[in-house]
């Protein structure tokens, strides 16, 4: 019963999280870890996204009724995202993620140092598309953070939303809601393999479900109400919170081989 109320609580924060800046899997995923320290990882990340991808349906359609979204790019982001987090959940059976784990906080990273550094990224609404050479980029960047978020999750959202503004124009309230899109994308590929894998605790994701679809409408709710600067000042805090989690987790497994 306490573990249930504690991922349940987890759950709630993680999409109150993921409704504001995306990241949330930083809260729900190690609390199923912890939670069910003797369950498979395949089965704790199945029921991760079960879990999730309905607070981000939640988030993204609260989102598209308040804030205009660019169809022309976000519909073929989110087919992109989707095949690519399809093929990383289908990768977590024969690939380690120890190299991923000691690669992200170095990304996060330079992530930080640069919207720090930018004071107007996210903050001005000038939306553009690419042909090129630019649009090249953009597909491969969101590429691997689709194959990213099928294969690991957490922070995708958060790394999403930081493309979106540096490399699409957008500001950080449009960049937070086309990103709910993109990620429930590759979220609900993920589940859709897992799901066919026999690997969710379709229960528990159940509950967790429910809270996460709570947690997201409160999110969208304050970001609405509260705006750019506070997106970003909150995007800074959990950029942070991820680099320190995930450089502990890759020093953690380092120390074991």
């Amino acid at each position: 019963m306490l573990t249930t109320a504690f991922l349940i609580a987890a759950a709630f924060t993680g999409g109150f999280i993921d409704g504001i800046v995306g990241g949330g899997g930083l809260i729900l995923l190690p609390a199923l870890f912890a939670g069910l320290p003797t369950v498979e990882p395949a089965l704790v990340l199945g029921t991760n996204k079960g879990g999730s991808v309905f607070g981000l349906i939640s988030a993204a359609s609260r989102f598209a009724s308040r804030v205009q979204i660019n169809w022309r790019l976000v519909l073929p982001a989110m087919a992109l995202t989707f095949t690519c987090a399809w093929l990383g959940a289908q990768a977590v059976h024969r690939v380690p993620s120890a190299h991923v784990r000691t690669l992200l906080p170095f990304v996060l990273t330079a992530m930080l140092i640069y919207t720090i550094r930018n004071r107007s990224l996210g903050v001005s609404h000038e939306p553009r598309n690419f042909r090129g050479r630019g649009l090249v980029l953009s597909i491969v960047a969101l590429g691997v953070l689709g194959f990213y978020d099928g294969f690991l999750g957490p922070g995708t959202g958060a790394l999403m939303m930081f493309l979106l503004a540096r490399h699409h124009g957008l500001d950080f309230v449009h960049a937070s809601a086309s990103a709910k899109f993109l990620n429930l994308a590759s979220n609900s590929a993920a589940l859709l393999v897992f799901g066919l894998a026999g690997e969710v605790m379709w229960p528990l994701a159940a509950m967790l479900a429910v809270a996460s679809i709570t947690g997201a409408q409160v999110g969208v709710r304050v970001a609405m109400a509260r705006g750019t600067g506070f997106v970003r000042l909150l995007f800074i805090g959990l950029a942070s919170a991820l680099i320190a989690k995930t450089a502990w987790d890759a020093l953690r497994i380092a120390g074991l081989h």
